[in-house]
Order: C-alpha cells, then structure tokens, then sequence
C-alpha cells in the first residue's frame, strides 16, 4: 500500500510546490527588471534637466550660441560619455526630429520599431516609458530601452534614451532562480521524508493487523495486536479485533473441548459393547456372518473416535520447534515402515542428502511422516515404488513422498484433507478419513505446510514444507 500512496502524496507536494515555485520565479525577474527600469528612469531625469537647458542645436553657427550654451551642451555630452564608459549602457538625447542633441557612443541611433520605438513614441506625447516586456535568463540579445521627455515651458522638445544590456541582471535572476529551486528541492525532500514518516505511522498498524491475520489463520491463535499506534480509527479496529480473535478463540477451544471429550466419553461404552459383542458371539456359530459385521463395524468406530481424539489434541497442543535434522528423522520413519512396506511387496525407499536441518517439532513431523507413509503404502500396489525425499529450497526445506497409486483427480485434490473425506473409488480401504486432517494440524502448528498434487504418469506427491530459519 505505501508503494502506491507514497507516490500520490509525492506528486501532489510536488504540484504544490511548483505552483508556489513558479509564480515565485516570475515575481524575482520582475523584480530584478523593475529595479533596472526605475534606476534608468532616474538616470533619463538626471539627463533630461541637463538637457532642458540647452537651446542651440549642436550644428548650429557658432556665432549665434553663447558661451553659456557650449557649456552646458558640453557638460551633458561629457556625463553621457562618462555614463556610458563607466556602466556600458548607451544614452542619448534626441530632438523631436530624431536628430542627437549628444549621445554615447555618438552613433547611437534612435529605434525605428520594437519595444525602443514605443518607449520613444511614449516619451514625446510627454509620458515616461511604461515597463518593457519581461527578459529572461535565456534571452541573451535582449536589451531594456527606457525613454523620459525632456520638458521646457510645457512642451516637450527632446527625449532621453537609454538603451541598457541585461547581462547582469540576468545573472542575479538566474541566481535567484537557483536558490528557489534549492529551496524547492530541500522542502521537497523534508516532504518526501514527512511522507514517510506518514505513510509508515498511518500503514504500521495495518501491516501489524495483517500479520497478526495471517497468524491466526495458520493455527497461531494467541496472536493479537497492540492498539497503542496510528490513527484513532486504526486503533479502534485493532481493539475489535483482539476481541474478534478473542471470541474466535473461544469458540474453537469449546469445539475441541467438545470433540475430545466427547471421543474420551464415548470410549468407554463402545469397549463395554464390544465386550459384549464378543461374549453374544460364543454363544452363536462359528462364522456368523452378522457378528463378523458387528465387529467390523465397533472397531472401525473405535478408529473414529481415537482419530478425533487425536485431532482435538493436535489442534490444541503447541508445538515444540527445534533445530532438527530433517534428513536423519525422514530415513528413521523410512526404516521403521520398511517392514509393513515389504509384507505388501511395496519398495519403500529414502533418497537425498544424508543431513538437512530445519525448525519443526520432532514428535509432530514424526507423526506427520507416518500419516503420509501410511496412506502411501495403502493405495500403492504391489510392485510399485513409494519414495521419501528430503532437500534444501532456500529458506525451506521440502519433504516429498511420491507413490504409483491410482492418484486422484483435481476435484478430489481440492478436497483432500478435509475431515471424514475420503475418495469415493476407495471405500474399501480402512481408515476414517481424518489422518491427513490431523497431518496438516500437526504441521501449521509449527509453521509448516503441506501440499498434494498428482505423480505423472499416475500417482500421487506430497510435499511438506518447513522452515529453515527460526520463527
């Protein structure tokens, strides 16, 4: 789950902060260029009322300008020169006609179209040149022309422009930019790492539910869950459901209560009545057919009711986990049904490593093997192999017993373990149908599975997994 909220939070953050990053980039060039704009605005005024003062066109007959006019055309050409040689930034002043009053560099000319021409056009209907359009950092050739009239007895009667490069300031707002952007990407990670911390005190005690689910749905009843963590709501559910897994445990423990008392009961007259059963049949002929069904009948009840006995005290009883041999306990079941193998002519065989350990108790696996060897040897016919292997698989360690049976369709697969089933095409074998039931309660007590599926050409394979680490 947290790889699927976790990216949802991240891009929304990151929206977040792209719409706060961007408007806050273009407000900084903004600022960055208003600062030029007003700083050449008060230069053109510096220059305008130089300008203001000077009558004569610098053409003109000498005769006809005072000495009072050279000095001030001369003043204002010097500190455009001095301008221009100490920032870089070409100014000029210029008559209505577009001729120069002075202007450095000399050639500078006035614009004929473009942002220069409007600032020009502005400043002679007696306006100063409002904000020209943005430059950005990759706008190498873009320049900022700013324009003032020069006024004398309310008429305009030149213009002030400057033409100003915009490396630095380009610069400054590149640098602006750079530092929004560390700024971006320090919030981003703090928001990423928020994320996390979120994401994992909100899914922790989702991940501990399920944990404690799984638990108990594989036999590990006492498994319940700590409502101290995460949200209100969270916490809530895990409260109901320690009381859930409560009321569940309860239930099953009375059901077993129930099933192993009930065996135990029952055990007792059915031996009184067996024991009569055999004192009425010497009393009738040798032979008597009815007698011979009775007793079929009492002792495979008898196996009915030791078999639920078994299964109640395996669903009740904890495992006892240890490091085991795996190997060495699989040859020794091997060797101690060799016997019963070779009465019905079965090759009953141990094959893999000499010593494989897992975790699993001894006694419950012991027992486990003798079920799965058991029924092995009962549908596999004379002849025929059943063999017992034992190998590492990573973490785990599988147990598998093959046979040359009938096997079984998938059908009966999906059903085999369950109490009391047995295959329709084998009610002629004893037994009472709960051997693998209590195999598979036996082994999910310790962490163990087991699994079936068919042996081509025919047959059928049983693998009983179990871990190699400790639980």
């Amino acid at each position: 789950m947290r790889t699927r909220l976790l990216p949802l939070l991240i891009v929304l953050m990151a929206g977040v902060l792209l719409a706060l990053g961007i408007p806050l980039g273009v407000i900084t060039a903004g600022v960055e260029q208003q600062k030029v704009v007003v700083d050449r605005i008060d230069d053109a005024a510096r220059f305008a009322s130089l300008a203001q003062f000077v009558t004569a066109r610098p053409d003109a007959d000498a005769g006809h300008k005072t000495p009072e006019e050279d000095e001030r055309q001369a003043t204002l050409r010097s500190e455009l020169a001095r301008y221009y040689g100490l920032y870089g930034i070409r100014a000029g002043v210029f008559y209505r006609d577009r001729s120069p009053m002075a202007a450095a560099p000399p050639t500078m000319p006035v614009p004929r179209d473009g942002e220069g021409a409007r600032a020009f056009s502005e400043a002679m209907a007696g306006r100063r040149s409002h904000d020209p359009h943005q430059i950005w950092p990759w706008d190498d050739d873009g320049r900022i022309p700013v324009a003032s009239p020069v006024i004398r007895d309310g008429d305009v009667i030149a213009v002030v422009m400057t033409d100003s490069p915009t490396g630095q300031m380009r610069a400054r707002i590149l640098h602006g930019w750079l530092l929004i952007a560390a700024g971006e990407c320090a919030a981003m990670l703090v928001a990423v790492a928020a994320a996390f911390r979120l994401t994992g005190w909100v899914l922790r005690p989702v991940r501990v539910l399920d944990a404690a689910s799984h638990d108990i749905a594989t036999g590990r009843m006492k498994s319940r869950v700590a409502a101290t963590a995460g949200p209100p709501e969270l916490r809530r559910l895990a409260r109901s459901f320690n009381e859930m897994a409560d009321h569940v445990e309860e239930v099953l423990e009375q059901q077993r209560a129930f099933v192993a008392d009930a065996s135990h009961q029952l055990r007792n007259p059915l031996a009184a009545l067996l024991l009569r059963i055999e004192l009425l049949a010497l009393e009738l002929p040798e032979g008597n057919e009815e007698i011979a069904s009775v007793r079929t009948e009492g002792k495979r009840l008898a196996r009915v009711l030791d078999d639920l006995l078994g299964l109640a005290l395996a669903e009740h009883t904890a495992a006892d986990l240890q490091l085991t041999d795996v190997a060495a306990l699989a040859a020794e079941r091997v060797d101690s049904w060799r016997p019963m193998a070779d009465d019905k002519g079965v090759r009953l065989s141990y094959e893999g490593q000499p010593a494989v350990t897992g975790w699993a108790d001894p006694v419950a696996l012991s027992s486990a093997l003798d079920a799965v060897v058991d029924n092995a040897l009962k549908f596999t016919p004379a002849g025929r192999p059943v063999t017992v292997r034992v190998a590492p698989d990573g973490e785990q360690v599988r147990i598998t017993v093959t046979d040359r049976g009938p096997g079984l369709t998938e059908d009966e697969l999906a059903r085999i373990g369950d109490r009391f089933w047995r295959s329709s095409r084998h009610q002629n074998v004893s037994g009472s149908g709960l051997g693998l039931s209590i195999t598979r309660a036996l082994l999910a007590a310790g962490g163990a599975t087991i699994a079936y599926a068919p042996h081509p050409p025919h047959g059928l394979e049983v693998t009983v997994t179990l871990p190699r680490s400790a639980p």
